[in-house]
């Protein structure tokens, strides 16, 4: 027997040899990063409401244009910024967890941060548009009961007409996507990793691909903006592997352009929603990341910085049910900078309420409740 123990022990040997070493890479820019999004995100919906909805105009929005717009070229509104800053940090930050952690750990870990704010979101925008403050960020007069059920686990994406009843939440689904796909991945993400991203790829291609000549109603729009905005996620997760010398850098930029490929393919199909720019303005992003992502100056540790990097969730959920009650109440009073600053501290009030007293605690609660006791500590 002893001969059938020694052997046992060495499979289990090579078996743990086999799983690749995930080290951590420390990204001091991150908060930074964050705040850049916030911003982005918050221009670029203050710039839709004012030309699109209300035909105005502001100083700030015609030189982000002229700047960022027609020198730099960007996508309108600088549309998609925000979202792909968001999205590359955490392909970038969430890959060694997904490697190191237990299935059940991770998603614990990733849910319980998202989901109690999330809900607490969701039926704050129900009960804005049941009060007529808000409207619906789709076509829809109101919302019904299993309209708004379906809103809490972001059904309402997937519904033929789609129903939205808290817009900027369609991202959420993206970042489910990616959780559980590195769930399910897990295997090949700890013995082979590059081939995720690449097998990622190929998947969104394909789905791409099949609504591009599937018709309605058999076809669902929702994945191919789902398939479109995973490229920026995969970048993140390509860039950890490369930073953290755990792929060799000719698979890096073959991971690298493969996701190019889907983005260029998606322009193709016309899953995006602003423009045909979303190739050069995801470039000009994951340069961005790389540039800023491990800086470690005196900026970075600013706190309005770090308060806002820390709240940027809260700030993403939370944005769009006060911008445009706020600003249409102020704007008589102060033009469209006063208003659009009295948009901001409110944002800023509600964000940190939603921060201390739903996403921490909650976070803090479930963890310690439903993650297992030999949870790596990441």
């Amino acid at each position: 027997m002893a001969p059938l123990r020694k052997s046992s022990e060495s499979v289990d040997a090579s078996l743990a040899l086999a799983v690749v070493h995930a080290p951590r890479v420390e990204l001091a820019g991150a908060n930074l990063l964050r705040f850049i999004a916030v911003l982005a995100v918050l221009y670029s919906h203050i710039s839709f409401y004012l030309i699109d909805d209300r035909s105005e105009g502001w100083w700030v929005i015609d030189l982000v244009y002229r700047v960022l717009v027609q020198e730099a070229g960007l996508n309108n509104h600088l549309s998609f910024v925000g979202v792909a800053i968001f999205m590359l940090l955490t392909g970038l930050l969430v890959t060694r967890s997904a490697m190191r952690q237990s299935r059940r750990d991770f998603a614990v870990s990733r849910l319980s941060r998202l989901i109690p704010a999330l809900w607490v979101a969701v039926a704050l925008a129900i009960l804005f548009v049941r009060l007529g403050i808000n409207g619906m960020f789709s076509g829809q007069n109101g919302i019904s009961n299993s309209e708004a059920a379906f809103s809490f686990v972001l059904g309402g994406f997937f519904l033929e007409p789609e129903v939205a009843v808290l817009g900027v939440t369609w991202t959420l689904t993206v970042q489910l996507m990616f959780y559980l796909y590195c769930v399910v991945a897990r295997d090949i993400l700890r013995k082979r990793p590059i081939l995720v991203p690449l097998l990622g790829a190929a998947g969104c291609a394909v789905v791409i691909v099949n609504n591009l000549y599937v018709p309605q109603p058999w076809s669902v729009p929702m994945l191919s903006k789902i398939a479109a905005t995973l490229p920026t996620l995969f970048l993140g997760q390509i860039i950890y592997l490369g930073w953290a010398r755990i792929v060799a850098w000719r698979w890096v930029v073959v991971a690298v352009i493969a996701q190019a490929e889907v983005v260029r393919l998606a322009t193709d199909a016309h899953a995006y929603w602003a423009g045909d720019k979303y190739l050069w303005t995801i470039i000009v992003v994951t340069g961005l990341v790389l540039l800023l992502g491990r800086y470690d100056g005196r900026v970075a540790h600013w706190a309005f910085i770090r308060w806002t990097g820390t709240r940027s969730y809260a700030i993403y959920l939370v944005h769009t049910l006060i911008l445009y009650r706020v600003y249409e109440n102020v704007v008589p009073y102060t033009g469209p900078t006063g208003a659009v600053v009295a948009f901001v501290v409110v944002t800023a009030v509600v964000s940190e309420i939603i921060y201390r007293w739903v996403e921490t605690p909650a976070a803090t609660w479930l963890n310690s409740r439903f993650r297992s006791r030999e949870a790596v500590r990441v």
